[in-house]
Parts: structure tokens; C-alpha cells; sequence
């Protein structure tokens, strides 16, 4: 049976806070300031109008994806580490977007040389983690994601999957602390592809017992 990697995209395979932030400069004359994690409170109206309410904040987010999607770039060596796990491991694209932007994800992806398996999803990631799991034979699985919300709901609802807190945007890394819910924190593709693959290769789950074999 293979493994099974399941991975969030923005900030973990693409780059997204810095580049939503030059675009509410040039197109809405907004500052933003993510270092505080809170999209929400990252806002600040030049003209000295009152912030964006989270109200706001939704609907600039759902005129970015998938409108602006074209700004967003490549994590620096996610490609080649998803290369090298797919010679073991199934892996699927776990993004929390519409389900309109399912497609204009996978084409984003493939400008990158990255074709996987993506869904969409709305909330927290548990429980649509723990379907794939058992659709895929419960094999040994990673999850990677950079929301510490996400990993406190796959913790309870998938507590067999291995958790990587990762943070690809440099300055959004420096202020937020590892996930507590997560097995580990590594904010480098060099260093988590290494991570990644001892967890397969040791073959147990992240609560120390073998998978189940499929009947």
C-alpha cells in the first residue's frame, strides 16, 4: 500500500499573504500587516476610513481567489519535494476555497508543474481528512498545513495523521508559534521532504501503532 500525503497550498506549496497584500495596495489602497496572523485586523485604510470590517475581509478574499490567483508563486522547493514523495506516496491538494476555485487551483498548480489530486473545502480539515484516509485504505499519512486551527481538527478527528505545522512566508513565520496540535513545526521543504519521508518509512502512525490492513 502506499502512503498518503495530504497537503494545504497557500503559504505551504504558493505563496499567498504577500501578494494579496500588493494587491489590496494597488487596488484598494489598503496596508496590510499580516504579522499578527489575523487577516481581519491586518487592514488599514489609507484615506483614514474605518478598517475593513471581517465582513469585508471575506469578500476581498473571494474577489482574490480566483481573480487574482496569476500574483501567487512557487514556495521555494515545494515542486521538487512533491516530485520526490509521489514515487511513494498518494497525495492530495486539500485547499480550504470555494468550490468554484477547484479548478482554477488545479490549473494554477499545473503552471508549476504540480498535478495532483485537489479538493476543496469550507471549515475545519478533520473530518475531510479522515474520509480521505479511509477512502485511500488508511495507509500512513501526513498532513501539512500551515493553520494551527487545522491541525487541532485533524488531532481529533484523524489522531492516526501525522502533523506538519508549516509557515512558508518568512515574515508570517517569524510571529507565529508552532502549532501545538502538530507533531512537528519545519518551515523548509528541504528539511520536510527528510521529515516526511522517516514518518512513511517508519511505518507507524502518529499515535505509535501500525495501519490497519485493508480487508
Amino acid at each position: 500500500m502506499k502512503t498518503l500525503l495530504i497537503c494545504d497550498c497557500d503559504e505551504v506549496l504558493l505563496h499567498m499573504v504577500r501578494h494579496f497584500g500588493t494587491w489590496l495596495d494597488q487596488e484598494h489602497a489598503i496596508d496590510f500587516d499580516i504579522a499578527g496572523g489575523d487577516f481581519a485586523t491586518s487592514m488599514t485604510r489609507r484615506d483614514g476610513s474605518p478598517a475593513p470590517s471581517r465582513e469585508d475581509m471575506w469578500g476581498m478574499l473571494n474577489q482574490f481567489f480566483p481573480n487574482e490567483m496569476r500574483r501567487q508563486t512557487l514556495v521555494p522547493h515545494a515542486a521538487e519535494a512533491l516530485a520526490r514523495l509521489a514515487a511513494r506516496a498518494d497525495i492530495v491538494i486539500l485547499t480550504n476555497l470555494r468550490d468554484e476555485c477547484r479548478q482554477p487551483r488545479i490549473d494554477q498548480l499545473a503552471r508549476f508543474g504540480i498535478a495532483h489530486r485537489v479538493e476543496c473545502n469550507q471549515g475545519g480539515k478533520g473530518e475531510p481528512v479522515a474520509r480521505l484516509v479511509a477512502e485511500y485504505g488508511d495507509p500512513i499519512t501526513v498532513f501539512v498545513d500551515d493553520l494551527p486551527v487545522h491541525h487541532e481538527s485533524v488531532a481529533r478527528h484523524a489522531p492516526d495523521v501525522h502533523r506538519l505545522h508549516m509557515i512558508s512566508e518568512p515574515d508570517l513565520a517569524r510571529t507565529m508559534p508552532p502549532a501545538p496540535d502538530a507533531n512537528a513545526r519545519i518551515d523548509d521543504w528541504r528539511e520536510a521532504v527528510t521529515w516526511i519521508e522517516a514518518r512513511f518509512a517508519e511505518g507507524l502512525t502518529a499515535t505509535g501503532e501500525r495501519p490497519k490492513t485493508p480487508a
